[in-house]
């Protein structure tokens, strides 16, 4: 395996998991924003995380606490080699925001790494690096954030257990507005407020919903993507932390939104639009209602990401 000795540098970008109708099945890669990592070999023997820029110094620098140093280690051990590798990671979106944070920095940091050894693994065989690491930050394996900010696109886990991986056909200029607003959610957090058990009409609408939506996608039928975007299992219960929820959905909603609804776990909003919808507009209605209750926010905007994680010059 020949070995470079200069550094490497990945982007890999933000994404919306769940996508509302897919709890934690379903995500979908954006253009902005997302983290960029540095990758250089080390002669340690260990993977050492040297700095993070962006993140107000709140994430840990061990390598083994840190969702890109898992990643990495994960990496060398699927490499079975003990070469070292030194990371630094450049967070470019806020923690705790529900746009995959922790899952970017982990993808970016397995793509720069793997290029160091000349790209010996696709990113299919990335996959379960990047899963290891999303267990670290969160406490389960869950992919709807690692997967798309990987792979691009809209992707749909199949199963676990055998891993299956679907990408989804993306309608042709769906476009998104997100919509962070300044305050964190934790993901554990808002993930032990959803039931565990739900009564059977509740999954079975969740089903025909989420069936639904997928074939929108194939058809590229917005009024049916529009009319599938509804969830039963995770948006009931978490809304209670989305100072302003059903504000936000009925002003981007009055704007011409396909859909709106909580990016992840939460507190960012997003929406999906038409190829000739003003996102501009749905994103500053969303920003009004915050404004109103004193919640500064940054908006993203532009069409779904379908390249993915990649190397940077």
């Amino acid at each position: 395996m020949k070995r470079k000795d200069n550094w490497k540098k990945a982007f890999a970008p933000a994404s919306i998991g769940n996508l509302t109708v897919g709890f934690d099945i379903i995500g979908m890669a954006i253009e902005q924003p997302g983290d960029i990592v540095h990758a250089c070999f080390n002669n340690q023997k260990c993977v050492r995380v040297l700095s993070i820029s962006g993140d107000g110094g709140k994430l840990p620098l061990p390598a083994h606490e840190n969702t890109a140093g898992v990643a990495v280690l994960k990496l060398l051990e699927k490499l079975n080699t003990e070469q070292g590798i030194d990371l630094k990671i450049e967070k470019k979106m806020p923690l705790g925001s529900g746009m995959g944070s922790s899952a970017a920095s982990a993808v970016a940091a397995v793509v720069a790494a793997n290029a160091l050894f000349e790209n010996p693994l696709p990113k299919s065989e990335l996959i379960d690096c990047t899963l290891a690491a999303e267990a670290t930050a969160v406490g389960t394996a869950h992919g709807d954030n690692v997967f798309p900010s990987l792979l691009g696109g809209i992707v749909l886990i199949h199963t676990y257990n055998p891993l299956r991986i679907i990408q989804l056909p993306v309608p042709e200029n769906l476009q998104y507005v997100l919509v962070h607003p300044h305050l964190e959610l934790l993901t554990a957090y808002a993930r032990s407020v959803v039931p565990k058990q739900v009564d059977l009409a509740t999954a079975i609408a969740q089903n025909a919903h989420t069936a639904t939506f997928v074939h929108a996608l194939h058809t590229q039928d917005y009024n049916l993507l529009q009319q599938s975007m509804f969830d039963t299992l995770a948006e009931p219960h978490r809304k209670q932390f989305i100072p302003g929820y059903e504000l936000i959905q009925k002003a981007a909603l009055a704007k011409g939104a396909i859909n709106c609804g909580i990016s992840g776990a939460g507190p960012s909003m997003y929406a999906l639009g038409k190829p000739t919808t003003n996102m501009q507009k749905i994103g500053e209605a969303i920003q009004a209602v915050w404004q109103r209750k004193g919640i500064g926010s940054e908006m993203y905007l532009g069409k779904v990401n379908t390249q993915g994680a990649h190397l940077l010059d």
